[in-house]
């Protein structure tokens, strides 16, 4: 048996990518991934995932060119989530940072803050 037939899909046939960079342990993204964006990861080299409102697989850096290069790949005690460890090319965030948890809500729960830079501009990147 395959270790991907141990995974534990959700209704909708994904499973839950927690996306890590591998030098800094910043977490960077989190995506869905089906089992042939699973197998595409692992057998690859670059992150896939599975774009729930496209309904297509996705390669990250795809377009934008910032790449992820998977470096490894650990399932969760349950089965049911993915901790993907890469080597971030670029910024993850399709917003033009660095990761995607850009934003901090204040303790008050009032107000988010930005915390930080980004480290592309989006309307220069994507078409």
């Amino acid at each position: 048996m395959e270790i991907i037939d141990q995974l534990k899909f959700d209704e909708k046939g994904l499973i839950t990518a927690v996306v890590q960079d591998i030098d800094t342990n910043q977490i960077l993204m989190v995506a869905y991934m089906n089992r042939e964006a699973v197998k595409k990861t692992i057998i690859g080299n670059l992150a896939c995932f599975w774009s729930r409102s496209r309904q297509e697989f996705w390669i990250k850096g795809q377009t934008s060119g910032h790449t992820q290069t998977v470096k490894s790949v650990s399932v969760d005690c349950d089965g049911d989530a993915l901790l993907v460890k890469v080597e971030q090319k670029g910024g993850a965030c399709h917003m033009g940072y660095q990761s995607c948890f850009f934003r901090e809500i204040s303790m008050t729960g009032e107000e988010t803050k930005i915390v930080s830079q980004k480290v592309f501009e989006p309307n220069q990147v994507y078409t």
